[in-house]
């Protein structure tokens, strides 16, 4: 039970900043310093967490598939070791092919509605140095 407050409590924080930030159209966040970091639209926001979240995804299925062949390899002719290769290699191909479809889908819908969902620049959010 307690366990379940304190999700709920999180749950209620970060849904309190989320509403704040949506009513204001900006995340205005400042460091312990006081010094103001760089402020964020949250179209810019989304569309920064969409292009990490395809990037990862990208990665981790193509990594799967590189440990499921080599397991694949080194099976050596078992055939409980060569289904589970073969399973891991399967699921990374097919998660190869919804992140593929996911990254199609969304260049689709910028290209018919004109909207910029991914396709502007790749900014790193970096927190600014100030000289001592």
């Amino acid at each position: 039970m307690k366990k379940l407050a304190s999700v709920l409590g999180a749950g209620g924080f970060l849904l309190t900043i989320a509403s704040n930030a949506l009513a204001q159209g900006t995340i205005d966040i400042t460091n312990s310093v006081g010094n103001q970091l760089p402020v964020f639209s949250i179209n810019q926001f989304i569309s920064w967490a969409i292009r990490v979240i395809i990037i990862i995804a990208f990665v981790l299925a193509f990594v799967f598939l590189l440990i499921g062949g080599i397991r694949w390899i080194l099976a050596g002719g078992e055939e409980k070791a060569i289904g589970s290769a073969r399973g891991m290699v399967t699921g990374a191909l097919i998660g190869l092919v919804i992140v593929l479809s996911a990254f199609a889908i969304i260049k689709l819908i910028e290209t018919f509605f004109g909207v910029i969902i991914i396709s502007g620049p790749f900014n790193v959010p970096t927190i600014p140095t100030q000289p001592v």
